[in-house]
């Protein structure tokens, strides 16, 4: 079993090569959520993400014959990463293999560390499968990025820099894909404050883990935003970990993730990917749960699909209501379209998309059809530019 001994080690191994990063609190959080709020910024590591702490102890722990063969390691993204910067860096060959929905953006930066990358299978699975292939035909080293006591030890470091930044923490939030993040946190955490909670988070999606050691039968998704910890199967030296320190085990569902990112965006001023917002989704999704704790999250990465965050943003502003789809009816005649744009303008509404609808439409022929897309300041103002339309004599109403 994992010891806090071993994460003093590991932290030893790895000071000087991955950050320390900032654990501060968040005050706007705080208020939203009710409970005070502490974020560990683990997305400002050189790679984006705390995988380089796992890796970075593993690979510096290999014997010369190991170094001198490579190493191969199995990821959707953040740990292939780590072990590509920290092999780079340490003058090893690399190999990663990653599923082919893995984000582009993923792969490029891989690939910028020298790493061959190597894309096969739609799931984790497959893609381990074919790495271990891989491992002992071209005899390299395993890297697994978290069933491996060596990686959960590395990114437990992350703990003792909390604990140290905020000794009195009440709660820990960790995002669970294989958990070798929550299995390394929880062994330091409960070694120096035995009284400490530490709550695990999954994605509706992709609950392994939560089935596993709650005995559910909650079924597995095809694809999930928080694809870091889209993990069909929990490991075995993490899952005995977790059984044995981990208090509770949460699930979230997109829509709170999706809204998580956003939160932390506009008022952290900070990218998260889907799976690094999880802690901040599970707050959001159960308040109470957490209301009054002095509470840690890990913002554990950074890498996230620009086209994903795109609509993220889009979809985050229609929740808002920043963002709205009005359908407005009126007479068919010279200078309709005018009046409508001039009468959501005197609103201080802006219209982002118009469009002019005379054929599939249920209205009578001398009459049209006009769909718009508002910018807004939120719903109480859709609410007034719908008024001063209808007030104008149009038909208006959300889509």
């Amino acid at each position: 079993m994992l010891t806090l001994q071993d994460i003093h080690a590991a932290a030893a191994r790895v000071q000087g090569h991955v950050l320390d990063t900032p654990c501060v609190e968040s005050k706007t959080l705080s208020q939203i959520v009710g409970a005070q709020v502490f974020l560990k910024f683990e997305n400002l590591q050189f790679t984006a993400s705390f995988k380089e702490r796992g890796a970075c102890n593993k690979l510096v722990q290999l014997s010369a014959e190991e170094q001198a063969r490579g190493v191969i390691a199995m990821s959707a993204g953040n740990h292939a990463q780590g072990v590509a910067y920290h092999a780079q860096r340490l003058g090893l060959r690399a190999v990663i293999v990653m599923p082919r929905f893995t984000p582009g953006v993923k792969v490029q930066r891989t690939r910028g560390f020298g790493a061959e990358v190597v894309l096969h299978g739609d799931t984790l699975e497959e893609a381990r499968a074919h790495a271990y292939h891989l491992a002992g035909e071209r005899s390299l080293t395993f890297v697994h990025p978290y069933d491996d006591e060596a990686v959960a030890a590395g990114q437990g470091t992350l703990a003792l820099e909390m604990l140290a930044a905020v000794p009195d923490l009440e709660t820990l939030v960790i995002a669970v894909g294989g958990g070798g993040m929550i299995a390394g946190v929880a062994t330091a955490a409960k070694a120096i404050r035995p009284g400490i909670e530490v709550v695990g988070v999954q994605t509706r999606r992709f609950p392994a883990m939560v089935n596993a050691i709650q005995g559910t039968q909650h079924p597995q998704g095809t694809s999930t935003i928080a694809e870091g910890i889209a993990v069909g199967t929990p490991g075995k030296i993490t899952q005995e970990i977790i059984e044995h320190l981990v208090d509770d085990l949460l699930l979230v569902d997109e829509g709170d993730i999706e809204q998580a990112v956003l939160m932390l965006l506009e008022i952290e001023k900070t990218l998260v990917e889907g799976a690094g917002a999880a802690g901040l989704a599970a707050l959001v999704r159960h308040p109470e749960r957490f209301a009054g704790k002095k509470v840690g999250l890990v913002l554990s990465g950074g890498n996230i699909d620009p086209l994903l965050l795109a609509a993220i943003i889009e979809r985050g502003m229609v929740r808002s209501g920043r963002l709205a789809r009005v359908k407005v009816s009126a007479r068919d005649v010279p200078g309709v379209l005018a009046r409508i744009t001039a009468m959501v303008a005197d609103t201080g509404a802006n219209i982002e998309e118009v469009h002019h609808q005379r054929a599939f439409t249920m209205l009578a022929a001398q009459n049209v059809e006009i769909e718009l897309v508002l910018q807004t300041r939120g719903k109480e103002h859709i609410e007034e530019v719908l008024t001063h339309l209808r007030e104008g004599g149009m038909e208006a109403g959300l889509m």
